[in-house]
């Protein structure tokens, strides 16, 4: 590989290109899924690949290959400089220097790499069988373990070299559970890079929980409830609309808090977080994927705003430094604007005191429809969702078959306490659950 990349940036530099870099990813996986007790699928997969980009005149060009000899390099500076000709992007671009300090951190533990095939086989049949002797109303589903390793390399013509190198361990079930005609189907997902941390007893008793806890689910009247939004459901609307928080999205009119910086844009309680050096979490990283070192940063401060996120074009032209939040998709992509552990802080009240200080209300434990529902540049959303009522503060009745709506703009001012459960249920958002105050419900 050294003396590939070495060839390429000579190359690189004798065409022209003025300055250039290699982005190489090689990922490694093992994935085996079962159901009542039967291996239904069994991967083990190992992929390479070199994204390529240089400057031009100014412009930026890309190219990419899986295939690294000697016409490789050929193809991809032609590639480069191909792509910079069609380039119609005016912004001014940058390759990074490598002139900061990148943080150590533990993403990498080879303890997993020493778990054997047999071992991960032995542990989804575990889970398998665990999640089917939880209760005779689970009927199937599919149990999956997963071990992901990757390693990530930039390397440039300014002389910048940074690699990292982390695996993880994930396990997941997903039950469907069935009583008197009605059906419920729900999961729940663990990971860690300690295979040891993770109990697979634990993970199954979760999953046959909340899809019992749906069984005999039906709507409910159309109206104004009090919600409170479960930590996943808050996981997956946060998701939807952290374009918003981009610079990227400001810069091109799709943010509706362009030019909203230090004002209160949330409640008191509402802060929000982006740090991509959580040990734990899962899209933690030394560096983000122009090489820039890794930084936590407050966007939202005790609900006045305080940063967009950035890489290094759109804080060339806030005339602000990057906050390292540069991202690819792949090694074949461009250069983006991309959170990392984003998150809402917690609060200091427990889920069941959140729902004491409700009294009677609405549980909102997922949300679908995402893409269709729910509109990223004006904040509205309307979504199918289930859940449950809760009255007096307790669980009273599992709920279907309703839409939530509201705007996540208006969301964030009407937040009225957030609980201590945060989670990071295996992306890159996170959050406690929330008391979101009043929202629409259509029902039945």
């Amino acid at each position: 590989m050294q003396a590939f990349l070495d060839q390429l940036m000579k190359a690189a530099k004798e065409a022209g290109i003025e300055v250039a870099e290699a982005y190489i990813v090689e990922n490694e996986s093992f994935s085996v899924i079962t159901n009542q007790g039967e291996l239904n699928d069994y991967q083990s997969n190992m992929t390479r690949g070199l994204g390529f980009r240089g400057l031009v005149n100014g412009k930026m060009g890309y190219a990419s290959t899986e295939a690294f000899d000697e016409e490789s390099i050929a193809q991809l500076v032609k590639g480069v400089k191909e792509s910079a000709l069609l380039c119609e992007d005016t912004d001014t671009v940058f390759l990074h220097k490598g002139d900061d300090q990148v943080p150590e951190l533990g993403l990498y533990n080879p303890e997993l790499d020493r778990v054997s095939a047999a071992d991960k086989l032995a542990m989804v049949y575990k889970l398998d069988e665990a999640c089917r002797a939880e209760d005779p109303r689970v009927k199937n589903g599919y149990n999956v373990v997963e071990t992901i390793k990757a390693n990530v390399r930039i390397v440039n013509t300014y002389g910048m070299d940074r690699s990292f190198c982390e695996n993880i361990y994930v396990v997941q079930a997903k039950v469907n559970s069935e009583e008197n005609g009605f059906v419920s189907s729900s999961g729940h997902l663990a990971y860690s890079r300690d295979v040891n941390a993770i109990d697979v007893n634990a993970v199954a008793k979760e999953a046959v929980k909340r899809s019992l806890d749906g069984l005999h689910a039906a709507s409910i009247p159309s109206g104004k409830y009090r919600t409170i939004f479960h930590h996943d459901a808050m996981v997956s609307l946060l998701g939807v609309f952290s374009s918003i928080f981009s610079a990227e999205s400001a810069q091109k009119g799709m943010s509706l808090l362009k030019g909203k910086l230090g004002e209160t844009i949330a409640a008191p309680c509402v802060t929000i977080t982006d740090d991509p050096l959580l040990p734990d979490a899962p899209n933690s990283r030394p560096f983000d994927a122009e090489g820039v070192a890794s930084k936590a940063h407050v966007v939202v401060e005790n609900g006045v705003f305080r940063t967009f996120l950035h890489n290094m074009k759109t804080a060339y032209k806030d005339g602000v430094e990057t906050t390292g939040n540069a991202g690819k998709s792949g090694y074949a992509s461009s250069v983006y604007v991309k959170p990392s552990n984003f998150f809402f802080a917690k609060g200091e009240k427990s889920f069941e005191e959140l729902l004491s200080d409700m009294g009677d209300g609405l549980v909102i434990t997922s949300v679908s429809g995402l893409h269709a529902g729910a509109n990223a540049v004006s904040g509205d959303f309307s979504l199918l969702s289930k859940g449950y009522t809760v009255k007096n503060g307790k669980r009273e009745k599992a709920v279907e078959q309703i839409t939530v709506a509201g705007n996540f703009y208006e969301l964030l001012k009407n937040i009225r306490a957030f609980a201590n459960d945060l989670t990071f249920p295996g992306s890159a958002m996170g959050s406690p659950s929330v008391d979101v105050g009043e929202l629409s419900v259509s029902g039945s």
